[in-house]
C-alpha cells in the first residue's frame, strides 16, 4: 500500500518527504483556504517541485469546464504533470475519460457507493476515492465498500487504484491495509504517530539504559561545576560555591588537592542549628565535614555508579582521577538519564 500525505503544508511536506518513502501528496481546495492560501496557481507550481506525485483539484460544472480547468494548470509552470482530481458525477466521469484519453490521469473521489466507483472505473480512473471517516461519520461500513472495489478491481481487471482517504486516526491505516486499498492518503498528524507505541517506547528506553549502562563513562555526563574548598576556608565560602554550581555538595582538598572530604547542605543545616549564625565565618576544619566521602574514578562505567547510588543512599558522588576531585555526579543526572527512578530522591 502506498503511502501519501493530505496536506498542504509546507513544514509538514517536507517533514512527511524525509521518510524517504512517501509516494505523493493530495490537496483539496479546502485545505487551501483553511491554510490561508490565497495564490493557489503559485502553491500549486510549487508543490509541484517538492512531490514525486501532486494530486490537485480540477473543477467544473461541465465537463468542458473540468477538462478546460485541467488543461490551464498543465499550462502552468509545473514541474511535473499532476494527478487531476474530479468529484464524482455523470460530468465528472465523462470529463474522466475525455482526460484519460488524451493521457492524463484522473483521480474521481468523493465516492460513498461501488455503483459511483464502478463508473469511475470504466471511465478509466486511475485512483477511486471514498471517504472512510466521512462516511463512518454517517454511520455506514466504509471498510466494507473498500473491500467491495478492490474485489471489483481484482475479478474484472480494472487498472485503477483504491485510495484511502479522510483517515482520522491510526486505527484507520490499519483497516486500509486489511482492506486491500492500493494507496493510503493521511494527515501529517496521523502519519507521524505511526511508529508510536507504549510498548515500543518502553523496551527502548531498557535498551538505551542498558547500553549506557555498560558503555558510557561517569566523566562523560557530570556536569561543569565543580565545587571545592580548601580545608582552611571558611563556611560561607562552602555555601557560595554549593548556591553558583547549583550543586549540595563542596568537596574539601588538602594542600595538595587531594580529596580530604566533603561537606554538603544536610552538613551546613545540621552546622547552622547547632552552632547558629557564629558558625558562618568559621574554617571548614574547625566546623567539623565528613573526612570519608563516598567517589567513583572518572574512568569507571555508569554501572558502577549505579550501584553505588543503590548501595550507599546518597545525594552524591565525588567524582576523582587517582586521588584529585574532577567533578561531583549528582543523582538527578543518573534520573534523568533514565538510568534511576524517582524513588532514589
Amino acid at each position: 500500500m502506498e503511502l501519501y500525505l493530505d496536506s498542504v503544508d509546507f513544514k509538514e511536506i517536507e517533514a512527511a518527504l524525509s521518510y524517504g518513502f512517501v509516494k505523493g501528496l493530495t490537496t483539496t481546495p479546502t485545505f487551501m483556504h483553511r491554510h490561508g492560501i490565497t495564490d493557489i496557481d503559485g502553491a500549486i507550481v510549487k508543490l509541484s517541485g517538492m512531490v514525486p506525485e501532486l494530486q490537485v483539484e480540477a473543477l467544473g460544472e461541465t465537463p468542458d469546464a473540468i477538462v478546460a480547468e485541467a488543461d490551464r494548470l498543465l499550462g502552468l509552470p509545473l514541474e511535473r504533470e499532476p494527478v487531476f482530481k474530479v468529484p464524482i458525477s455523470n460530468d465528472g466521469v465523462k470529463a474522466c475519460k475525455r482526460l484519460t484519453d488524451k493521457g492524463h490521469r484522473v483521480n474521481v473521489h468523493l465516492i460513498y457507493t461501488l455503483n459511483q466507483a464502478y463508473m469511475a472505473m470504466e471511465a478509466g480512473a486511475a485512483f477511486v476515492c471514498p471517504l472512510a471517516g466521512r462516511m463512518q461519520d454517517q454511520g455506514h461500513d466504509a471498510m466494507q465498500l473498500f473491500e467491495q472495489i478492490v474485489d471489483v478491481i481484482d475479478r474484472y481487471g480494472y487498472d485503477s487504484k483504491v485510495m484511502f482517504s479522510s483517515v482520522r486516526h491510526a486505527e484507520h491505516v490499519r483497516q486500509a491495509m486489511l482492506s486491500g486499498a492500493h494507496v493510503c492518503t493521511m494527515p501529517f498528524g496521523v502519519m507521524k504517530n505511526l511508529c508510536e507505541n507504549t510498548l515500543t517506547a518502553a523496551g527502548t528506553a531498557q535498551f538505551r539504559e542498558h547500553t549506557a549502562l555498560m558503555t558510557v563513562r561517569v566523566k562523560d555526563v557530570i556536569r561543569e561545576a565543580n565545587p571545592i574548598c580548601e580545608t582552611g576556608e571558611t563556611l560561607t565560602s562552602a555555601m557560595v560555591k554549593m548556591t553558583e554550581s547549583r550543586l549540595g555538595t563542596v568537596t574539601l582538598v588538602d594542600a595538595k588537592g587531594a580529596v580530604a572530604g566533603v561537606f554538603t547542605d544536610g552538613d551546613l543545616r545540621r552546622k547552622l542549628q547547632t552552632g547558629g549564625r557564629n558558625i558562618l565565618d568559621k574554617k571548614l576544619a574547625d566546623i567539623g565535614f565528613s573526612t570519608t566521602p563516598i567517589t567513583v574514578e572518572a574512568d569507571s562505567l555508569l554501572n558502577e555508579a549505579v550501584k553505588i547510588f543503590k548501595s550507599k543512599e546518597v545525594d552524591s558522588i565525588i567524582v576523582v582521577s587517582g586521588k584529585k576531585p574532577v567533578g561531583v555526579l549528582d543523582v538527578q543526572d543518573l534520573i534523568k538519564l533514565g538510568l534511576l527512578g524517582q524513588e532514589h530522591l
